[in-house]
Formats: structure tokens, C-alpha cells, sequence
């Protein structure tokens, strides 16, 4: 975002940043493993293309750096303020200016923008005991990297997409490791491997070649969202690889009918791996289905009375996903807080603005997460659209632009029923919905009908307030 509007000759701009280091979720989940599930050429942007990515699914040291060198190249770096966590912001409306109260002191503007994510917020889960535990616990999104885990009795609470990744590599260096699982996720092959030296050459030097693996690419993971969204049947298809797969890789039916899910495919997230069902019929390693009761400073409890001895706890129990711009308090016009607002499950026109709080636009916001594709192209969508919000502001010398609260309204009730007809709502539990149930994450359609949708701002959609 702080690039695009570089670009459009916005300098007068600061990107407040609560850690040490930009990168986000590729700053913080430095787990062994840690890598993206979708492709490299697609998980970048398309105005800075790299040719030069070692594998087909980039690991996370190779985003980290991209990001680095995209901030470096685009000379953002004069514009962040490391170490500023922002804790709330509050709309003056007589000077039409953004109040915000960070860690660092306080600074105004007129536009706000939200770029925190969805998966910010690691999620540690509710079990009894977890301060009496005698060794080190951390979640996998704060890894320890001071523990060493050789030859340790290792557990793992969780069986998401970074226990996906962590078992495998873990495995063969703990002296056990028992992976606790609540419920079995769908686990289809990884189509990933190391880019040739000659592909590298091709991807560089030949006009084109790049920018059609990257639409190829999105072809095909576009062409996916008829399962998700439309024709939930169309999964019979991909439970049929995932079927393929576990029986070739997991010989003992036992085990194979503990990793069967008991809930229609899609409903959560379809997480791709090589190495995790073979890494779970290692003679050093148990699955756990009993549920957890509580945690004793020498383990893990179960239902069952049993005790589990470990030394080394990681939580991979994923992220409070629903809270959006949580714990920041945001006051809008009126005294509106947003968090109260949002109190039924979270709103905004096109996932970006929010009635009651005017010039607030968010990235990721509610309605824009992906099942099928790479959220890059969805942000790059948002980028444009909040950058024509901001020319309208200079443009039209306008104090302050707010979505209007019937176009919201209309907006969220098409999302709902929407969503009614999608695979997220086939009858599980999943982080992209509220405690009540209400999916709020998810974008239910293709990624071109979103880019179509947030081509350039509608003014009908917005009242403003011109300038004095």
C-alpha cells in the first residue's frame, strides 16, 4: 500500500509497525518447515516479479527477504516506524483528522489504513494447567529457537497447517513426539519442488515466460473456487486424491482411520504435504485422538486418565482470526467503537470500508480471505481501491469520505446468502467463523469478480464532507 501510493505521489505517509521488523506472519513463524501453500510466482506482486525463487512453493525465509527488498527497492523504509504499536485511534470530526495513540506517542492523519492481517494474533487454547507445565511450551508462531529438541519428549497440541509442516521436520529429531489431534484435517500431496537452473535462465532472459507461469498458475487455482463456492460436489475430485494419499502413505488401517475427517471436504482449510502422513508412521511417533483434559507440570493429561510426559509443548492452535483490527480500539463519528459494532460478527463494504468511520480502509478485512487462490491478488485489488478513495479525497478537496450504511448493509446480507451456498457452511467448525457460527473471513467467488468489483470506487456508495 505505502508503495502504490508512493508511486501516485503521496510521500506524506508512515507505516506504524508494532514489531522490530516488517514481514508480518513471515516475521513471526519462524517454525521448522515454514513455508507458503501457494505457488512463489503467485504469492509475489505483480509489479515486482521474481524470477529467481528456489522452489515452486516458496520456504519463508525466501518471502522474508522478498519483502525486505521490496521495501528497499521502493524506498519504504524512511516511512516505518519500528517499535510503534498502535493501541487505538479516535476520529475528530471538527478537524476532519485520524487521533492515533501508539506506544511511541501520538500522531494524526487523514487517512488510516489497516494492514494488520487476519492471522496476527496467535490463538492459545483454553486448557487447564498450561502455567504449571515444568518445561518449555510456546506456540508456533512465537518459536523458541533457544529449546533444543533433540532427543526430547516433544508434543504437539493441534493439527492445522503449521503442525503440517512442523511434525515432519521435527520428527526426526525429538526422541518422541506425540501430535494431540481434535479433529483429522484433509492432507493432499504437495506439488512442490526445486526450480532447475535452466527454468531460472528461461523465467529471467525470455520475454513472457514469467508473467504466463504466473497466469497459468492462477488459472488454475482460480478454476478451484467452483468447489468452494458454487458446486460443492466438484470436491468429490480432490477427496479422491486425498484418498489416494493417505492410503498410499499410511499402510495401517488404524492409523488411517483416526486421520479420516469426519466433516465434508473444503469446510477447513485443505493444507498439502509430501512428508506429514509419513511422518506420523515413524515408530517415535503417536497420534493422540482423546481429548485433552489438562496440562501437569510433567505433561499432558487426556480424557482418559492417561498421562503424556513431555519436556517441550508447541501449540499449533492457530490464530484469533475474527477480531480483524482487535485489541486496537478504533472510535469512529458519534462515539461509534468498532469492536461494538462488530459485536454480531465484522462488516465493510468490499472488505475495505466501514460505515460510522470515515477515511478507516482496511486490507484483509472481512469477506476477502481465499480458499482456492493467493491472497496477493486480492490485496493488490484493495490497494487500488483504496488508493482511488485517497485521489478522490485530494481531488475533490474533501474533508472525509464514508461508506454509506444502507450500501454495508446491502453488501454483508448478499455476502450471508452468498456464503449459505458455499462449502464453509457444509457443517464444521473452522477459523472463519465467529463463536456464533457466522462466516466472516471468506470472499464467496472468483478473485476476478472481487478485482471487478473493487476496480474504482463507486461515489455512489459514499457520502462526504468537502472541505471548508
Amino acid at each position: 500500500m505505502a508503495i502504490r501510493l508512493k508511486q501516485a505521489g503521496i510521500h506524506d505517509l508512515v507505516v506504524l509497525e508494532k514489531a522490530g521488523g516488517l514481514g508480518g506472519t513471515w516475521r513471526d513463524n519462524t517454525y521448522p518447515g515454514a513455508a507458503c501453500d501457494v505457488p512463489s510466482h503467485l504469492y509475489s506482486f505483480s509489479f515486482e516479479p521474481r524470477t529467481d525463487w528456489s522452489r515452486r512453493f516458496p520456504p519463508q525465509r525466501e518471502i522474508l527477504e522478498y519483502l525486505w527488498h521490496c521495501a528497499r527497492k521502493y524506498e519504504v523504509l524512511p516511512h516505518v516506524r519500528f517499535g510503534c504499536e498502535v493501541t487505538g485511534a479516535r476520529f475528530d470530526e471538527d478537524a476532519a483528522l485520524w487521533r492515533i495513540s501508539t506506544s511511541d506517542g501520538d500522531l494524526s492523519a487523514r487517512v488510516l489504513v489497516s494492514a494488520c492481517g487476519q492471522l496476527n494474533r496467535p490463538a492459545l487454547p483454553p486448557i487447564e494447567g498450561r502455567e504449571t507445565f515444568a518445561g518449555a511450551g510456546f506456540h508456533s508462531a512465537r518459536w523458541d529457537h533457544g529449546v533444543d529438541l533433540a532427543g526430547k519428549r516433544v508434543a504437539v497440541v493441534g493439527t492445522g497447517a503449521s503442525a503440517v509442516q512442523i511434525v515432519p521436520e521435527i520428527a526426526g529429531v525429538a526422541g518422541r513426539l506425540t501430535l494431540f489431534q481434535r479433529s483429522a484435517p484433509y492432507v493432499v500431496d504437495k506439488p512442490d519442488r526445486p526450480y532447475r537452473d535452466w527454468e531460472r535462465t528461461v523465467l529471467e532472459r525470455v520475454p513472457g515466460a514469467y508473467h504466463l507461469s504466473r497466469a497459468r498458475t492462477y488459472a488454475l487455482y482460480e478454476s478451484r473456487a467452483l468447489a468452494f463456492v458454487k458446486y460443492p460436489k466438484l470436491m468429490e475430485g480432490m477427496r479422491a486424491r486425498f484418498r489416494r494419499n493417505l492410503h498410499r502413505q499410511i499402510p495401517d488401517p488404524g492409523l488411517r482411520a483416526a486421520l479420516e475427517p469426519d466433516y465434508p471436504m473444503g469446510c477447513k482449510r485443505i493444507l498439502i504435504s509430501n512428508d506429514y502422513y509419513p511422518a506420523l508412521t515413524r515408530t517415535n511417533v503417536e497420534l493422540v485422538t482423546e481429548a485433552i483434559d489438562r496440562v501437569v507440570p510433567a505433561g499432558i493429561v487426556t480424557r482418559d486418565g492417561a498421562t503424556h510426559e513431555a519436556d517441550v509443548i508447541v501449540y499449533a492452535t492457530g490464530f484469533r482470526s475474527t477480531g480483524f483490527l482487535a485489541p486496537m480500539r478504533i472510535h469512529g463519528r458519534g462515539g461509534r467503537e468498532l469492536g461494538r459494532e462488530w459485536r454480531d460478527g465484522a462488516e465493510a463494504h468490499l472488505g475495505i470500508t466501514v460505515h460510522g468511520f470515515p477515511n478507516l480502509f482496511l486490507l484483509y478485512g472481512p469477506y476477502t480471505n481465499l480458499g482456492h487462490n493467493s491472497i496477493i491478488y486480492m490485496l493488490e485489488s484493495q490497494f487500488r481501491y483504496v488508493l482511488g478513495c485517497v485521489e478522490a479525497l485530494r481531488r475533490h478537496r474533501l474533508d472525509w469520505i464514508e461508506v454509506r450504511a444502507d450500501v454495508q448493509d446491502a453488501f454483508g446480507r448478499q455476502m450471508q446468502e452468498r456464503l449459505r451456498a458455499t462449502v464453509w457452511e457444509a457443517g464444521c467448525e473452522s477459523w472463519y467463523m465467529t463463536a456464533d457460527g457466522k462466516v466472516v473471513n471468506n470472499w464467496p467467488g472468483f478473485t476476478f469478480a472481487y478485482r471487478r468489483a473493487t476496480r474504482r470506487p463507486d461515489p455512489r456508495d459514499f457520502t462526504a464532507r468537502r472541505a471548508s
